[in-house]
């Protein structure tokens, strides 16, 4: 068996800086290293309609911009293998198969399931469909037998959740399952960038994003409202860093030559973040140097962005053959599951000629 990535995003909006940091930048590193078999990127279409099931044109028009941010950031559907959720219906099944190997308490547990449904405020009225997708996206990864699941920390608890999933499919019927592992963004303060406004997470839905699409002009107003230390009133205080998005920022995306060329007297964010703390610079200028990072990570992926805008029929037909390549590879486990827990009954001549010689006179 080789090693196998697996990963993918809700197309319910463009894509961010958080995605972009928390696993997407990673993939693309991963995907041109070549060190595994085989890269399995996809559109959860189906994850996203468990809580936007009143909204379906939401999720159609978002394909498109999700692909556009994946093939400009740097993938390449010569090297893996893009794919949309719901045009392999063998997920569905696997989804049902493993549902019947886990506990209403247990998914109850999972602290991110819990996170996201108040977020959703569906405490009192809770889809089924959001509930179980954390079974859904065990089946996502189990259906590909996906050994590496690039993700920010925040999936962890899905991954456990998987892991359990594939064991016991294993112990209960026979080895067919993989146990996948997390790869997390080598940058630990990338593992959950906080939003504009200094709030836990970026999120589409908070309205505190950086997205990968936007031009130079949007990413500097953004920039300038960014939040910053509310201790940091005049421009001799002392200045706190921890907490501080435009720090926990340059913490994710600045390098040495960023300063060299935007900055230079600093040599590196070290050196700014103890003059910072000691007072005499000012958030203006800190997040001068933000823009000027973020806008030179931000253009090559806007050029590449405005190269595929032009062919959109291409890119629904890789999306297309992408598709059929993963389904291929879904169905081929879904054989091997079906075999294991012998409900393969067209196939098993064993069990045709048994039955035949019982009901022999």
């Amino acid at each position: 068996m080789g090693k196998i990535i697996l990963t993918g995003d809700r197309p319910t909006g463009k894509l961010h800086l958080g995605h972009y940091v928390g696993s997407l930048r990673r993939r693309v590193q991963l995907q041109n290293e070549g060190n595994y078999d085989r890269m399995f990127v996809f559109m959860a279409d189906v994850q996203a309609l468990t809580d936007n099931a009143d909204n379906p044109e939401k999720i159609r028009q978002n394909i498109i911009e999700v692909a556009l941010d994946y093939l400009s950031a740097g993938l390449d559907p010569q090297l893996c293998t893009l794919y949309i959720q719901s045009q392999i219906p063998e997920l569905a099944e696997l989804t049902t198969y493993l549902m019947n190997l886990v506990s209403v308490s247990r998914v109850q547990r999972n602290p991110t399931v819990k996170t996201e449904i108040k977020m959703r405020n569906f405490e009192a009225n809770l889809p089924m469909g959001f509930f179980c997708y954390p079974v859904s996206q065990a089946a996502d990864i189990t259906a590909f037998k996906a050994t590496t699941i690039p993700a920010g920390e925040d999936q962890e608890p899905m991954i456990e959740l998987t892991r359990e999933l594939a064991r016991r499919f294993n112990q209960v019927y026979s080895e067919v399952l993989v146990e996948p592992n997390i790869l997390l963004p080598e940058n630990a303060t990338a593992r959950r960038l906080p939003g504009t406004d200094g709030k836990e997470k970026m999120s589409k839905s908070l309205g505190n994003c950086i997205y990968l699409s936007d031009d130079a002009d949007t990413v500097w107003k953004k920039v300038k409202s960014m939040y910053t230390d509310p201790t940091h009133v005049n421009l001799n205080d002392p200045g706190h860093v921890e907490g501080n998005a435009v720090f926990t920022y340059l913490d994710a995306f600045s390098t040495d030559q960023d300063f060299t060329d935007f900055w230079p007297e600093f040599k590196n964010l070290d050196e700014l973040k103890t003059a910072y703390t000691h007072g005499g610079i000012g958030d203006m200028k800190c997040k001068k140097l933000l823009n000027s990072v973020i806008n030179r990570m931000l253009d090559p992926i806007r050029e590449r962005r405005h190269t595929f805008e032009q062919d959109i029929p291409e890119i629904f037909n890789l999306l297309k053959k992408g598709s059929e390549q993963a389904r291929e590879t879904a169905a081929q486990t879904m054989d091997e599951v079906r075999k294991a827990m012998q409900i393969d009954y067209f196939n098993d001549a064993a069990l045709i000629q048994q039955q035949a010689e019982k009901y022999k006179k």
